[in-house]
């Protein structure tokens, strides 16, 4: 039996300046790839690197052939600019100081 069935799934990205989130309909049986790709996101941040960006839904680390369901949303991770670890240490070496 094929399932011909159709998903409401969201695509999003954010940069440092704005997030982008774009709503799109596939079908049963589409893949993150499939959707990124679906929703035009790539041409409009050509920095995206699919080979290197990291991908999930909601929060969880997804590989590109992962199929999407019904409501899911897509996120395009962007490498982190600062190491949350050192930043934290910054901060707190800062306070230091102030006190």
């Amino acid at each position: 039996m094929i399932d011909n069935s159709s998903c409401t799934v969201e695509v999003i990205f954010a940069t440092l300046e704005q997030q982008k989130l774009i709503v799109i309909e596939v079908g049963s049986g589409t893949t993150i790839e499939q959707c990124i790709e679906l929703s035009g996101i790539l041409t409009e941040h050509p920095e995206i690197n699919l080979q290197q960006n990291k991908v999930g839904v909601f929060s969880q680390i997804k590989s590109l052939d992962y199929q999407v369901q019904n409501g899911d949303r897509v996120e395009v991770y962007r490498s982190l600019i600062a190491d949350p670890k050192v930043v934290r240490r910054q901060r707190a070496e800062q306070a230091k100081i102030k006190d």
